[in-house]
């Protein structure tokens, strides 16, 4: 039967694919899949089975040689090669240089720009979100989308700007495709840099964006709604510690407009902090 299609229909629908992350195609040509499938080939006969020969006994294998090229993304020693190169680095820009030359994750090699950080580094209060999307590997710079957008604003209401107060990154460096939540060894992998950019960064206050940023970055189970506007200290690898604030995501915010209450709270408690550090 066949049916038009209004396009009003058709819009909706890929808006709907956008807002979903689907916003490049992997194939040149659609695939028809209403069309009918082509006819099967009649099955080859079976042929028995040939008596099986002797097996001879041969020598044990010799010890295998050592694996060359490219490390699999799943081995651990991925991440202890990370954390060792970002050990050496002894500047954001030699860690910036470092990240923008590793070759251990996967997520790199799909992704147009590596997406290192914004704002001002040395800056009083540094933002670690989750992973760069559409608009940030395109331009190669972090929370510049319409997400990046409402944060600017935000912060502005309370007084601070990327231009001036902050410094911002991911916890990954390299969009997921489709935008889909990063897997705990792509997490991993990243993390090895990502505490050393604070401590090589040194804010006085860092606010973690989101539920997998904090997760990660605190190394806990417990999901945003729980962690969310609670100060806790954030020990790093080299005897530092950090005030940490958790709070939502811009993009989780803009798919649900009432919790800027929320995070309007949390922005508050940031301005106090500061204040009561001597920052403001």
């Amino acid at each position: 039967m066949n049916q038009t299609i209004a396009r009003e229909d058709i819009e909706s629908l890929l808006r709907w694919y956008v807002d979903q992350g689907i916003d490049e195609a992997i194939g040149e040509e659609a695939i028809d899949r209403f069309a009918a499938p082509p006819p099967q080939a009649a099955p080859l006969p079976v042929q028995p089975p040939a008596p099986a020969a002797p097996t001879p006994i041969r020598p044990l294998p010799a010890a295998p040689t050592p694996l060359r090229g490219p490390v699999p993304i799943e081995s651990p020693q991925l991440v202890e090669d990370a954390r060792a190169l970002a050990q050496r680095c002894n500047s954001v820009e030699e860690l910036e240089a470092a990240v923008r030359a590793f070759e251990g994750c996967a997520l790199k090699r799909t992704a147009k720009n590596t997406v290192f950080a914004d704002g001002v580094v040395g800056s009083p209060v540094m933002i670690v979100g989750e992973a760069p999307g559409a608009d940030e590997d395109r331009l190669g710079k972090p929370f510049v989308g319409v997400s990046g957008q409402l944060m600017d604003r935000m912060f502005d209401a309370i007084g601070m700007s990327r231009e001036r107060d902050l410094y911002i990154t991911n916890i990954l460096f390299w969009r997921p495709p489709g935008n889909r939540t990063p897997t705990l060894a792509e997490q991993a992998v990243c993390m090895a840099f990502t505490r050393r950019h604070i401590e090589l960064a040194k804010p006085k206050v860092l606010v973690l964006a989101g539920g997998t940023a904090a997760k990660s970055v605190l190394d806990t189970t417990e999901g945003i709604m729980r962690l969310r506007g609670k100060w806790t200290n954030l020990a790093l690898d080299d005897g530092s510690t950090v005030p940490t604030l958790p709070t939502f995501h811009p993009a989780y915010l803009l798919r649900t407009p009432a919790s800027k209450r929320q995070s309007w709270s949390d922005l508050l408690s940031l301005d106090k902090k500061l204040r009561e550090l001597g920052i403001r």
